[in-house]
């Protein structure tokens, strides 16, 4: 592979973490500054509202994780 393609290619999947729709564990303790310990015990629960399970491997709905965090007052 040249290395225009890699840089293509690179570029291609280097989005903001505020344009995903869906963010990891670890992308969503950077762009809310909330412990990736927390996170994983907020989305433990069934009734979480911005967890998104695929198989075993959780995703954070930034949206309505926005809004969620922007109504609470401590977590």
């Amino acid at each position: 592979m040249s290395r225009s393609a890699e840089n293509m290619k690179e570029a291609k999947y280097n989005i903001p973490l505020w344009h995903k729709l869906n963010l990891t564990i670890e992308e969503a303790a950077a762009y809310s500054g909330i412990g990736v310990r927390k996170l994983y015990d907020m989305t433990g629960c069934e009734d979480c509202p911005f967890v998104l399970w695929i198989g075993t491997r959780r995703l954070i709905k930034r949206k309505v994780f926005d809004d969620y965090i922007a109504k609470m007052y401590s977590v």
